[in-house]
């Protein structure tokens, strides 16, 4: 097993509520091809989609699985943004759903919403505006042998679970899939500390030369030529991994949203195909 600093990190609350979807006046989106829809989004309880499920063709926009949280107060949301990680247990503290415990998923930037997964009767319990509070644990997580490798966003119990192995100064990681740098669009620039980048998916030939038809909520996934070390950038011979945290979008420069679990901008990580990598399966839901 690597080297990791884990026994110096600290484990601390932060909270939020279910969420809301939301939807203007008009609610219709339009598409990058001129259709306007009117489908269900992010926020909310979604019932039937949840890590583990294709991320591609529902009929929705941005589809969060399982449940989506954020604190009203915009600095305690900023904290729930950037300290929880994925993986790390969720607990629900108040309703008839009260005790029940899940796990982050993800983090979904712009409207800054966390997600997490909770088995069926939980879902079942829960209503919006229930608390549910995170066990935060993982930023500052590194790896002693390996400084080029940066580790974000990701608990250190699910980090032992990716199957990472030292191959001299490169680190493995199994990835289901590996995305070339051209097709990453929305939340290029912005931090990688938090929130996603959208996996563009609008041109359909590019779509099917990389077989992105078969990627699943919960897969964790190579970013050829992109740095995550400050912010998300292209840079020629880096990779980033990360999870995909939301379903696909009609939107032009969206769909599949990434969370950065970890960054080379050496290129020292080296992806190898497992078609089975996916945090649904690591977490055991």
């Amino acid at each position: 097993m690597l080297q990791t600093n884990r026994d110096r990190l600290v484990a601390i609350s932060v909270i939020g509520e279910v969420a809301s979807p939301r939807a203007p006046f008009d609610p219709l989106r339009v598409g990058n091809d001129g259709v306007g829809r009117n489908l269900p989004g992010s926020g909310g309880i979604t019932y039937n989609v949840r890590i583990g499920d294709t991320a591609m063709g529902w009929a929705g926009d941005h589809v969060e699985p399982g449940v989506t949280i954020k604190n009203k107060n915009e600095m305690e949301n900023g904290a729930l943004q950037s300290l929880s990680c994925v993986g790390n247990q969720a607990t629900v503290v108040g309703g008839d759903a009260k005790g029940a415990k899940g796990y982050v998923t993800g983090t979904h930037g712009g409207i800054e919403h966390l997600i997490c997964y909770f088995d069926s009767d939980a879902l079942e319990s829960l209503v919006v505006g229930d608390k549910i509070q995170v066990r935060a644990m993982g930023q500052g997580l590194e790896l002693v042998d390996h400084p080029e490798v940066k580790i974000k966003n990701i608990d250190p119990d699910l980090f032992e679970k990716l199957g990472l192995s030292a191959d001299g100064d490169d680190v493995k990681v199994p990835v289901s899939a590996v995305i070339p740098p051209q097709l990453m669009g929305s939340g290029l620039g912005a931090t990688s500390e938090r929130g996603d980048y959208d996996i563009v998916t609008n041109d359909l030939t590019i779509h099917e030369k990389y077989g992105l038809g078969e990627l699943r909520l919960g897969d964790v996934v190579a970013i050829n030529d992109h740095d995550n070390t400050v912010g998300r950038a292209y840079r020629e011979g880096a990779v980033t991994v990360g999870v995909i945290v939301h379903a696909d979008s009609f939107a032009s420069g969206h769909g599949p949203g990434v969370t950065t679990l970890l960054t080379s901008r050496t290129g020292k990580l080296k992806p190898v195909i497992d078609k089975t990598a996916n945090i649904a399966r690591y977490l055991g839901v």
